[in-house]
């Protein structure tokens, strides 16, 4: 799937404000432009049925909804199913990664990260850029 990374609209999810920043600083640095923010899942879905979405990042560890709630929610939405959704965590056990991988995520971030792993998750999902 080749991107117009100018285009791209990316939208991050973290109930942690000073991540939203960082991971909006670092796709910048890549490139990215149009990227919009929720603070927790229940906004995203708003914003997911509001416009169209390329890429969903978002946390794991979220109240009230947790990001593998919301990727099921994404997941089981008709109109939404098809996006790639990347689940940033600073746990990386595999029971974890295995019920993402089971719930129909695209790809798994562990924190900290840097613009090189992100860069390298993006390719994942969209080829290069």
């Amino acid at each position: 799937m080749d991107i117009d990374i100018n285009n791209a609209r990316i939208l991050i999810v973290d109930d942690y404000i000073t991540m939203l920043r960082i991971t909006s600083n670092l796709l910048k640095q890549l490139g990215f432009a149009n990227i919009d923010e929720a603070t927790d899942g229940e906004t995203a879905l708003i914003k997911l049925n509001q416009q169209r979405f390329d890429l969903i990042i978002s946390d794991w560890n979220m109240e009230p909804m947790s990001g593998l709630e919301l990727l099921v929610a994404i997941r089981s939405n008709a109109e939404l199913m098809s996006i790639p959704f990347i689940m940033v965590t600073a746990e990386s056990k595999t029971e974890n990664v295995i019920a993402a991988k089971q719930a129909g995520v695209t790809n798994y971030i562990v924190k900290p990260f840097n613009t090189a792993i992100l860069k390298s998750k993006l390719i994942s999902v969209f080829g290069e850029f």
